[in-house]
Parts: structure tokens; sequence; C-alpha cells
């Protein structure tokens, strides 16, 4: 494999506009014909749904914390073969990490990856402040390759020249864009990031918007040229990938309007692991089409809820199904899409009842941020006494865990369900407010498929 020139897209902090710069250079550079691969840094499916969106395919996440160091570059090396350039967006600022030594940040990766830096610094009310901040940042970790700078809010004029001149005399980096501040965004936000690519009225003109502030504000030809001076990616070994065979079972996946959230990762590990998916649609699908297990990701439900609530037939026949035994997984969103009821304000909509868990929808985050757990009791799909790391990120909480009894995992980190516990069973249901990825959990695709192989051949009930 030839070396990949690639780069990531950094900040001093969060808020300065990462996302709509690294959509707008991904959709300038494609513009120009260039085939590119994109990877968001941390668990967000948010920002990398606009990413893929952007570079016309899917968008892969890179996170210290739910992955091995081996399985990151693995992934990267995989999906930005045969590219003509890698851009990695970061989160937070630079060196902003779970704890004081910023461990898991955009730094590491950006260290592990072997990737130049490109820093957007914050220009309001500063001017050689600016470049005193970008010498701190440099010096802060002299390994990390800090190779361009950003000027976002700067005035045109005055102010930008003896900033440019600030941090070019002071650091040597070169300023490689000034962007000033702009009134009104083609992104408008929700919950804490972006609004889902899926649901912008838009898509394609909000891209070739963050496309034009690239092309006017940006250097595009000088961030090429940082790109192309990384260095050669760490060897790493490949996976074993398992022998294929004729047993091939069925997943579904639920993607629609409500569920939206899957990394791709995932779905690729499942096929990987031998599984075919079929795409299944909760808004309109009359039925369960005939599967072998059921994969829910997270999303909104919360913005379908009448329409999802109207879907009588199709709930009825997922209850059905899951009564004779379809192994289910479910995330967040497909957590509360298998309980009895969602309230917003108001306004109480019925859900699957697969679950005897009623959700509330509140005007604050109940949870947020990485999670870790034991598993502590049986479940269709992971053995005991092993760990599993992850992340949640809801508004909803249960308001009827007096109901709930004998949840199978132990929040050894995060909040969960009920602050301690998370992961509800029933039959071959499992359901959770943590998202799992793929790539730090192998285990979960190795157990979805094989109780996939099991339905399918006995229909047996029940968990092993």
């Amino acid at each position: 494999m030839r070396n990949i020139p690639r780069l990531v897209i950094s900040a001093v902090r969060g808020g300065l506009g990462k996302t709509t710069l690294s959509l707008g250079i991904i959709a300038a550079w494609r513009n120009q014909g260039k085939q590119i691969a994109s990877f968001k840094k941390g668990p967000d499916f948010i920002d990398a749904g606009w990413l893929g969106a952007a570079a016309g395919r899917p968008c892969y996440n890179l996170d210290l914390f739910l992955m091995e160091e081996e399985s990151i570059l693995r992934s990267f090396a995989l999906h930005a073969n045969g590219m003509d350039v890698a851009v990695i967006e970061g989160n937070r600022g630079l060196y902003d990490g779970v704890d004081e030594s910023g461990t898991y940040s955009t730094a590491r990766l950006a260290k592990l990856t072997g990737s130049p830096v490109v820093l957007i610094v914050d220009c309001t009310k500063s001017s050689a402040t600016v470049a005193a901040v970008v010498l701190g940042s440099k010096l802060y970790d002299p390994s990390v390759a800090v190779r361009g700078i950003i000027l976002n809010n700067v005035s045109p004029g005055r102010h930008e020249s003896v900033i440019r001149k600030a941090i070019e005399q002071s650091s040597g980096i070169r300023v490689v864009g000034a962007v000033p501040r702009m009134r009104h965004g083609e992104f408008p936000e929700r919950h804490m990031g972006l609004t889902p690519f899926h649901e912008h009225p838009d898509v394609e003109k909000a891209i070739a918007a963050s496309a034009s502030v690239a092309e006017k504000y940006l250097d595009l030809a000088a961030l090429w040229r940082i790109a192309g001076d990384a260095g050669p990616l760490k060897a790493v070994q490949e996976p074993a990938i398992p022998s294929a065979d004729s047993d091939r079972p069925t997943v579904g996946v639920i993607r629609d309007k409500a569920f939206q959230f899957y990394y791709p990762d995932n779905l690729e590990a499942l096929e990987r692991q031998g599984a075919i998916l079929r795409e299944i649609n909760a808004l309109h699908d009359r039925e369960l089409p005939s599967i072998d297990a059921l994969y829910i990701g997270g999303g909104f439900p919360e913005t379908q809820a009448a329409e999802l609530a109207g879907n009588v037939s199709f709930a009825s026949s997922l209850r059905a199904a899951v009564e004779k035994g379809l192994p289910v997984y479910a995330e967040c969103g497909g957590l509360i899409y298998l309980g009895r009821s969602l309230r917003l304000d108001d306004t109480v909509y019925p859900m699957t009842s697969v679950l005897p868990a009623d959700f509330i929808l509140e005007k604050k985050p109940q949870a947020h941020g990485y999670t870790q757990l034991e598993i502590i009791g049986p479940n269709p799909f992971f053995e005991m006494t092993r760990t599993l790391r992850g992340h949640e990120f809801h508004y909803s909480r249960i308001v009827n865990l007096e109901e709930l009894h004998g949840m199978v995992f132990s929040m050894r980190r995060g909040h969960g369900i009920d602050g301690a516990h998370d992961g509800i069973v029933y039959k071959n249901v499992l359901a959770t407010y943590t998202h799992l990825h793929a790539l730090g959990s192998p285990l979960w695709a190795q157990g979805m498929v094989k109780k996939a192989r099991e339905y399918r051949v006995t229909g047996k009930q029940g968990v092993r």
C-alpha cells in the first residue's frame, strides 16, 4: 500500500467550526475530482454522517477510548487505501481528553496515525495573544506535528495581518486560512451537535456552502501540501477474516429517519462474520420481514414518535417475532422503541411494548460520555464476566425503574439506565443505552451472528 496523504483538523477548543471547515475542505477537494477518505475522532455519529455525505462515502470513527491502537491503525489504513487523501476531524481542543494528561485526545490520535495537524484558533478580540496560544500549542508537545493555522472569527485587514505576522514570526507555522465571523450558518444545531444530515432540508446546498467557505477563505493548495508531507504509516498486521460458508443468516437493520446512528464498522463487522444485512423501515414497512436477527440503532425516535406510534402493524409483528425468540440488539433510540411509551411534553406515544419501560424526554441530557460495563447477567450475545467499553448520549430516561429487574450490565463508568446498571434482557432481546463500536467490542458481532445462525436453524427461545 502506498503512503497516504493525510491531515487532522483540530482546534484550541470546541465550537470553533471544525466540522464546518472539515466539510468545506472535503467538499472543495471533491469538487476538484479528488477521492477523500473521511474520519471522525471520537464516538460522534452526527458529525461523521455529515463528513461522509461530503466525501461521498462512509466516514469512520477513530476513538482511543473505545478501540485498541492496532484496530485504529488497521481501520485507518483499510479505509484510506486507494484514496487521494484522508481527512480526520478531531474533537474538542487538540490536547483535551478524559483527564489532565489529555488521555485519548486528538493530539494522541494525530501522533498514532503520523498525521500533521491544522489548528483552528479563535481571533475574537485578540491579536498577538493568538500567536502565544499557537506557540503554546506547538511547545506543549513538540511531537505533535502542528503544520498549519486557520484563523477563525478574524477581521479582514489590519487585524488579520497583525495576527498572521505574529504567528509566523513566533512559531514559524504557516497561516493557511482566515475565516471572518459569519452571522448565519447553514447548519442548525440540535442537542449538542449538528442536525443529522438525514434531516437537513437541503444537504447538497449545505455542503456546497461549506465548500464555498473553504474555497474562498482557505489556502487549499497549502493544505494539500501539508497532507502530502505526512510520513509513512505504521505497519499493522491484517486481521484474520472468518472463512465464508453457505450458512449466512439475515440480520435486519432498521434504518430510517428515526434510527440513523450506525457505525459503518459495526455493519461491516456483521458482514465479515457472514451475515447478510437487510434494511428495514419502521415508519413505512407494514410488518417485519423474515430475518434471523434484528439490530436497532440509535437516533432521534422522538422526532418521528407520532409516525412510529401510528405504524401499529409493524410494532405488532416485531412484538410477535420477539415472542418467538427473534434475537434483537437495540441501542439508545432502539431501546426507547422497544419500550411501552415515550412521553414528549404532554403527549404520550405508544411504542412496541416489547419491554415494560416507559420513557420521558427531558430538556437536558440525562447522560453523556464514555461508559465501561461489566457483564453480570445472562444475555443473548455476550459471555458473563466480560467487560465492554462504549459511550452514551441521551435526553430520555425511564420513569418506572421499579418495574425493571435483573439488568445485565454493571456500570463501572457512566450512567446507563439507573446510574448503576444498563442492559435489559427479555427472551433473546438485549436493549441498552450504551452504544458499542465493533472495533472495540469484537465479540458483539460474533455474538449477534452466532445467535442469528442458532435462531435460523432451531428457532430456539431464551438466552444461552
